[in-house]
């Protein structure tokens, strides 16, 4: 019996292989996987959320490049390499964008920067100030591959770091509907009756709420934050899973397999858990990787409604909120870059959704 379950899974693996978009778009996604972990590593800011503001310097065009000088600070940032890895570090230093630098003496004299061909003001600070006197490290070459967005913070940036939200949220929408949908799925599907129909009742009431209203609701009574979002996103999509998965019980439980079951005394639970999802898991699959999809698609609704994630936590649908009226400015890829990853994002999981449900298709 191992045996044949190891080569049914072998099987399927080499049908999943053969879909070149499935493959594609996995590997897509552990991409965009590894970068919302490792945010902090990858992206030229790493300041906690990105934050670093230069306001002299807003709405600069992708390649945008400037010289930084960075003053030293006299506070020492205690946080661990674990906490700078993950969650970014505090910079206690000053960052000035400038035109132009002269030394005199012991004087660092610096014009800081200004657009639009304009000179800007003329500033001084003591060459003392820099560890050993070397002003020279502390001045360098500032490139903004993707440009800068209206606060000047890097938007590169910005965007990895907003990655983890859109991301992050799929995983824990699906895992809260899937244990409330096929909690509630099984029972009614298998058991029936005045039972089903209690249910079919409330799936019914939660179905007739509009989604983005109900996540709304949801998210004022848990408050605004980043885990009430999850939370929020995750009840509302649970519906769509427990009418798959009733549907699904209802047909599979007249099946010889299950009578087979039944009589040799094995109990509800087990066979509910052992013998009917696991062939049920084909729809399942199609339907969660769409949950997925929905979710990113939710959360930066409702970024953009201003009720998703709060700044100056990143977040693609909040960019997009930020600079949707860009687009009529001249300058819309700020709102088109945002908007590319999550199409990106969701059509990758969708694709890898079709070529899983192929390649766990037993009738193929």
């Amino acid at each position: 019996m191992s045996h044949k379950n190891n080569s049914l899974t072998i099987l399927a693996l080499q049908k999943f292989k053969k879909n070149f978009w499935g493959v594609f778009s996995f590997v897509i996604i552990v991409c965009i996987g590894l970068i919302s972990v490792f945010a902090y590593v990858f992206a030229p800011d790493a300041s906690k959320n990105a934050n670093q503001m230069h306001l002299s310097i807003h709405s600069k065009s992708p390649g945008f490049e400037v010289r930084m000088l960075t003053i030293p600070s006299d506070i020492e940032s205690e946080e661990g390499l674990f906490s700078t890895l993950f969650f970014g570090e505090t910079n206690t230093n000053t960052e000035v964008p400038i035109q132009s630098y002269t030394v005199n003496d012991n004087t660092l004299a610096y014009v800081e920067y200004a657009s639009d061909g304009l000179k800007g003001q003329e500033k001084q600070i003591e060459i003392s100030r820099f560890p050993n006197s070397n002003y020279e490290a502390y001045i360098d070459n500032r490139s903004f591959v993707f440009g800068t967005d209206k606060y000047g913070r890097d938007y590169l940036s910005r965007i990895l770091i907003g990655s983890r939200i859109s991301f992050f949220i799929g995983f824990v929408a699906v895992f809260i509907s899937l244990i409330v949908g096929l909690l509630m799925g099984s029972i009614a599907g298998y058991y029936g009756g005045k039972i089903d129909a209690f249910i079919m009742w409330v799936i019914n009431v939660t179905w007739s709420i509009p989604t983005l209203l109900l996540v709304i609701a949801i998210t004022l009574a848990l408050g605004k934050g980043f885990w009430q979002v999850f939370i929020a996103v995750g009840l509302t999509m649970w519906v769509e899973v427990a009418r798959v998965v009733r549907g699904q019980i209802i047909s599979a439980k007249e099946m010889q397999y299950v009578t087979a079951a039944r009589a040799l005394g094995y109990n509800d639970y087990r066979i509910i858990t052992k013998h009917i999802l696991p062939n049920i898991f084909g729809p399942l699959i199609v339907i969660s990787a769409a949950n997925f999809a929905a979710a990113i698609l939710i959360e930066s609704g409702l970024s953009f409604l201003g009720i998703g994630a709060q700044p100056p936590m990143a977040s693609w649908g909040a960019m997009i909120k930020d600079h949707y009226n860009y687009i009529i400015l001249g300058k819309p890829y700020l709102a088109l870059i945002p908007g590319l990853c999550i199409m990106l994002l969701v059509m990758a999981f969708m694709l890898v959704g079709n070529a899983l449900r192929d390649a766990l298709d037993v009738k193929a």
